[in-house]
C-alpha cells in the first residue's frame, strides 16, 4: 500500500511549477534537515515547517523517513514567491551596508568567507580566497561585469560541502547587483557573465549547489536574502540586523557566505578591508 501524501504547508514558485508538471518524484539525497528531490525536470527540496523559504522549498510537518515513493499533496499550501529586487538609491544602500557591517558582531559567530568581513582569514581551504573575493568585490561596486565574471571563476566550486562557500560569496556578490542595477551600457554584460558562470558551475561544482547559485545569479534565493536586500534599500538598520541574523542561521556557513558577498558587492573591497574591520572591532570593544 503507498503512503498517504505529504501534506505540504507552503510551497516555492519554482517547486510549484516542477511538481505541476512532474510525473513522478525522484529522490537525490536526504540530509538531517532538508531532503533534495527532482520533479519535473527542476530541482527542488524538501525542508519542515519553519524552514527558511526558497523558490524551490517544500515546506512540510516532517521530513519522510523514505524518500522513495514519495507524494506530496500541495493543493492547500500558500506559495511563496520572492518580490522583484528594486534597484535601490546607491548612497543610501551603501550607508546601509556600512553600519550593518558596523554590528555583524551581533550576530553570532562568522563563518566561511563571512570572516573576510571582519578582517579575518578563512579556514582552509579557503585561506586562499580573499584575493578573487576582493576582486569581485571591485568589480561589482564598479559595475565591471567582464571583471567581475573573471574573479568569480577563482571562486565557484570553492570550500567543501553541498554548497561550496565560494559559489554563496558569487552568488551574493551577483545579487547585490539587482539593488545596484547597471545602466544602459553594462546590462547585457551582466546577463553575459551570468550566463558564463552558470556555465562554469555546472563543469565546476556540486550539481545542486549549480542550480542554487544559477537562481542567486537571476536574483532568487532564500527569503531572509530578500528580506535583507529590502531593509538595505529602504535604509533600515534594524530591519536588516534581523533578515541578517535569519541569514546566517542558513547552513553550516550559507549565509554567511552570501551575506559577505552581498555586502562586498555592494561596497566593494572596503567591505572585505582589514584595517576597517580591526578599527571597528576595537571601537566595538571600547563602547
Amino acid at each position: 500500500m503507498a503512503p498517504s501524501p505529504l501534506t505540504v504547508l507552503c510551497i516555492g514558485w519554482r517547486a510549484q511549477v516542477a511538481l505541476a508538471r512532474a510525473d513522478a518524484i525522484h529522490p537525490i539525497g536526504a540530509f538531517s534537515a532538508s531532503a533534495y528531490l527532482a520533479a519535473g525536470g527542476e530541482l527542488i527540496w524538501l525542508g519542515r515547517a519553519g524552514a527558511s523559504l526558497h523558490p524551490r522549498a517544500v515546506l512540510v510537518p516532517r521530513l519522510p523517513d523514505q524518500l522513495e515513493g514519495v507524494s506530496l499533496d500541495a493543493s492547500q499550501a500558500s506559495v511563496w514567491r520572492p518580490s522583484p529586487v528594486d534597484r535601490a538609491d546607491r548612497a543610501r544602500l551603501a550607508d546601509a551596508c556600512r553600519a550593518l557591517r558596523s554590528v555583524l558582531p551581533r550576530l553570532g559567530q562568522a563563518a566561511g568567507l563571512g570572516v573576510l568581513l571582519l578582517g579575518r582569514v578563512p579556514a582552509f581551504p579557503l585561506d586562499g580566497a580573499r584575493e578573487a573575493a576582493t576582486a569581485l568585490a571591485r568589480a561589482c561596486a564598479e559595475d565591471d561585469p567582464a571583471a567581475a565574471a573573471l574573479a568569480a571563476e577563482g571562486l565557484i566550486g570553492l570550500g567543501p560541502g553541498l554548497t561550496p562557500a565560494g559559489d554563496d560569496f558569487v552568488g551574493g556578490a551577483f545579487f547585490a547587483r539587482a539593488l545596484l542595477g547597471s545602466n544602459d551600457r553594462t546590462a547585457k554584460d551582466w546577463a553575459g557573465a551570468a550566463a558564463r558562470l552558470r556555465a562554469v558551475a555546472r563543469a565546476r561544482t556540486h550539481p545542486i549547489s549549480a542550480v542554487l547559485l544559477a537562481d542567486l545569479l537571476a536574483g532568487e534565493g532564500y527569503e531572509p536574502l530578500h528580506d535583507l536586500a529590502g531593509a538595505l534599500a529602504a535604509g533600515s538598520t534594524s530591519s536588516a540586523i534581523v533578515a541578517a541574523g535569519r541569514l546566517t542561521r542558513i547552513g553550516h556557513s550559507s549565509g554567511w557566505d552570501l551575506l559577505a558577498g552581498l555586502l562586498a558587492g555592494v561596497l566593494g573591497a572596503a567591505a572585505l578591508d582589514r584595517t576597517a574591520a580591526a578599527a571597528r572591532s576595537v571601537g566595538d570593544e571600547s563602547t
